[in-house]
């Protein structure tokens, strides 16, 4: 049965999203299919977000007075949402932090600067994110550790034979994206997580993508480290969160110095507050945590499994009428896919598609994304992206594809 048509009501969550209804680009109806870039925001999150500033507002930790307090309470109860949201053993062990990038590079500069050393390995795939590809370069260069990288096929798999053959006892540091931003293609991460610790690596998770999609439990995986990008999961931009096992967070030195990350501080000595305080330097994205805790309330109440089976037949749906358009070829075949849908077509460049499918209403990425050694592996400049989420229908790829015939009858 249809989960559309049965436990599943579409409908009712289009409503919670505003711009959905109150978006009009170019005078058509929003067609809104950029969700792995950023997806839209539910009413309760930007109530949240809202009622934040016009009752609670104030700074967070060390406040005596009741607006202080307030605040506080609220902001510390999100920590152990997003506790729940990943099955983490511990609150402290969730880091708020700047976004998903932002946690990614406190763990290549304060776990890779601290225990990399010249000719040890690090080692990703070739299909991360630049988020995932920049930092660890970067800390390549400072320390001498060596980066190699895990090549993938032409469907968007990772090559698992080549990737354990790759894993030695000088590989320290291992990161995977859990889910492909330009292919959709979701990892085996359990099991390359497994082969990493075999050889006594340490691994990261880039859950970006994954988080909008999947269930996620860190406990079953057994990672290291695991970070999200909350506004691709209907919460606010400038806001993200790293969960990292205990152990490791209490041996890494502070990515950044600052208020709230430490206990004393005199011109002699600095001694650092525990974890996770210690990585969260300055005023906190206070509106943007509290905006979180709102979207993962609101995606826990629908239910994650039931997102999960939602989108699963939507790509179905998708994969297949796109395969219907003539000249096009689809980027990204794993067999084990999520949110993603990246192609090319014969009569144009991705730029102009974008650019044909915005007059009719249809939102879209066209462009690397950010991944552009993905690019390189299938000869190709750029791709198109339609992405999805928990709000979009059939009709919403209908209407791509009968924007795609358009660009074909104008390309001819």
């Amino acid at each position: 049965m249809s989960i559309e048509t049965s436990t599943y009501d579409v409908q009712a969550i289009r409503k919670d999203f505003p711009i959905l209804a109150n978006a009009r680009p170019h005078a058509k109806p929003l067609v809104y299919l950029d969700n792995a870039a950023s997806n839209q925001k539910p009413q309760v999150v930007i109530d949240a977000i809202a009622h934040y500033y016009t009752h609670q507002n104030s700074n967070v930790h060390r406040g005596i007075h009741h607006l202080s307090q307030v605040a506080t309470l609220h902001y510390d109860a999100v920590r152990e949402k997003v506790r729940d949201f990943f099955n983490a053993p511990s609150a402290q062990e969730i880091v708020f932090t700047s976004g998903n990038t932002d946690a990614i590079n406190l763990v290549a500069q304060s776990y890779g600067g601290a225990f990399l050393s010249e000719g040890d390995e690090v080692v990703i795939t070739e299909m991360e994110h630049h988020s995932n590809i920049v930092p660890w370069q970067m800390i390549c260069e400072q320390t001498g550790a060596i980066l190699r990288i895990a090549p993938m096929n032409d469907d968007g798999d990772v090559i698992l034979e080549e990737y354990e053959a790759m894993l030695s006892e000088k590989t320290k540091f291992v990161g995977i994206v859990y889910v492909s931003n330009a292919l959709g293609t979701v990892n085996p991460v359990k099991e390359m997580t497994r082969m990493a610790h075999d050889v006594g690596a340490v691994v990261l998770l880039d859950a970006a993508q994954a988080a909008p999609h999947l269930r996620i439990d860190v406990q079953e995986l057994d990672c290291d480290f695991l970070s999200i990008s909350p506004h691709k999961m209907c919460g606010p931009t400038g806001i993200g969160a790293l969960y990292g096992k205990a152990d490791l967070l209490d041996k890494m030195p502070p990515f950044k110095g600052g208020g709230d990350m430490i206990l004393s501080v005199t011109f002699d000595e600095t001694i650092y507050n525990e974890v996770p305080y210690k990585f969260e330097a300055g005023t906190p994205n206070i509106a943007g945590v509290i905006g979180l805790g709102a979207a993962i309330d609101y995606m826990m109440n629908i239910g994650l499994d039931q997102i999960e089976a939602h989108e699963a037949e939507l790509l179905a749906y998708g994969t297949k009428i796109l395969q219907q358009v003539d000249g096009l070829r689809m980027i990204g075949t794993a067999k084990h896919k999520a949110g993603v849908l990246g192609f090319v077509l014969d009569a144009a460049h991705p730029h102009d598609i974008g650019q044909i499918l915005d007059g009719e209403g249809v939102a879209i990425r066209a462009g690397h994304h950010c991944a552009q050694p993905v690019m390189k592996h299938f000869g190709i400049p750029a791709t198109s992206r339609a992405s999805l989420s928990l709000y979009n229908t059939k009709q919403d790829l209908d209407a791509l594809v009968v924007a795609l015939g358009n660009v074909n009858e104008m390309f001819g």
